[in-house]
């Protein structure tokens, strides 16, 4: 089985498709970019506190190591370090002692020897700290290559008030790593879960934004598919009459009533058409003003009246809020729709319309097979017509009611066909008023 062919888009939707795809990935990479850059600050800081509070403690027990260390009848007593909680665990402490001519020993290691740090690097940070007498930093590494720490406090010799070692700290980098890792995995978890939600928030405001755009160009896509539908038939209907005219031996005169008729009908098509488009594009819909739905229903009547068509009104004068050119589309194409489809086939002696006014409403009523109000809905609906015409009239009307704050409906006529009521906007000014005098006129061909 052949699976069914998906309908191709338009060049027009596929710019407007591939526009919201540029859009939102320019606003997820906007969010990328931003989230990557404090991510960035956040773990520089975060790595750059950490360092800092390493050697803040290692300068904490280098310094109270220091301080322990004091001479006696110039000997060094390192009995205060055994003792003090600043010697034990991790950073470990070593004190070295200068020798003059020498390179300083080592005196005194902490209770925890976690490092096995190479001699050379220890004494060197000590001369150093001891040259420049204050605390000095460095970086060294361990027997087994791992990088380890450095900060060296010099301590004095009270008898002689100069400098006679240090005591020197040992840290380990890796010392809040875990941390810092579980920093950096949450920042990556969570900037990607924020991306998502940026691109996900990105393609549905970019295609809210261009919401209107996809209406505008839906809306040219209909009225051309109206026009092609509309004008389709009036066009062939005048190229065959012209065609055949040709050859006939009558020339062109005795065609000439069917031309004129597929072009009044294709002025009709334009007159829908352009009626269509100032709806669709919903610019001025309305231009609301006073107007006499009798007079205007009335001329409409006599135009459809000359065609052929046998039509009765009762028309009662009637004031309303409305715009006069979508109004005489709107009542038209009732009658139209009655004259097409309002009567029954072989029964041309029931073909009478009835047309009446009353109030801000026009009734129209025909002698044709009726028609269930609960289609109603079906029949307004573009391009759906039971009887053979475009389906794009009675839509139209369908607009032109919801325009106007009105509606249309549909019920089945007494002694059958259908009667169909077109409710407008009363007018304010003339509310609350008597209906005016009726008047009832037949005209028949």
């Amino acid at each position: 089985m052949a699976e069914p062919v998906r309908p191709r888009r338009s060049p027009a939707r596929r710019r407007l498709h591939r526009l919201r795809l540029r859009l939102t990935a320019a606003y997820t990479l906007i969010t990328v970019a931003g989230l990557a850059c404090l991510s960035w600050l956040v773990i520089r800081t975060d790595d750059r506190a950490r360092l800092d509070a390493e050697y803040d403690e290692m300068r904490r027990r280098a310094s109270v190591a220091a301080s322990l260390v004091y001479y006696e009848d110039g000997r060094i007593r390192l009995d205060g370090l055994d003792d003090d909680e600043a010697t034990s665990g991790t950073p470990q402490v070593l004190v070295l002692e200068g020798r003059p001519g020498g390179d300083p020993a080592t005196v005194f290691r902490g209770r925890t020897a976690q490092f096995a740090v190479r001699d050379t690097a220890i004494r060197a940070v000590t001369r150093t700290a001891m040259d420049e007498e204050g605390p000095v930093r460095a970086g060294a590494r361990d027997r087994t290559g791992e990088p380890v720490r450095l900060l060296a406090v010099p301590f004095y010799d009270d008898a002689t008030d100069e400098v006679a070692g240090a005591a020197v700290a040992i840290g380990d980098p890796a010392r809040g790593a875990a941390e810092h890792r579980s920093l950096v995995l949450s920042l990556v978890v969570g900037a990607g879960a924020l991306t998502a939600l940026a691109a996900l928030t990105g393609h549905v405001l970019s295609g809210r934004s261009m919401r209107p755009a996809w209406e505008a160009l839906e809306q040219q896509e209909r009225l051309l598919a109206d026009a092609a539908h509309e004008l389709r038939t009036p066009v062939a209907v005048m190229r065959g009459s012209v065609e055949v005219a040709a050859a006939a031996p009558g020339g062109l005169e005795a065609h000439l009533p069917r031309i004129r008729r597929a072009a009044d009908r294709m002025a009709d098509v334009v007159e829908n058409l352009l009626a269509r488009g100032r709806l669709e594009a919903a610019v001025d819909v309305v231009r609301a003003e006073p107007l006499r739905l009798d007079q205007l229903v009335e001329e409409v009547c006599a135009e459809v009246a000359e065609g052929g068509n046998g039509v009765e009104w009762r028309l009662e004068e009637s004031v309303v809020d409305a715009d006069a050119a979508l109004v005489r589309v709107a009542v038209r194409n009732l009658l139209d729709n009655a004259v097409r489809h309002g009567r029954d086939p072989g029964a041309p002696e029931r073909a009478g319309l009835l047309v009446t006014v009353r109030g801000p409403e026009v009734w129209v009523a025909d002698r044709g097979p009726g028609v269930d109000p609960a289609r109603l809905p079906e029949l307004t609906e573009r391009f759906s017509s039971p009887g053979g015409g475009t389906g794009i009239g009675l839509s139209l009307v369908r607009r032109i009611a919801q325009a106007h704050r009105g509606s249309l409906t549909v019920r089945a006529r007494p002694g059958g066909g259908a009667e169909f009521v077109l409710r407008l906007a009363p007018d304010r000014s003339r509310r609350g008023r008597g209906r005016g005098t009726a008047r009832t006129l037949t005209i028949r061909s």
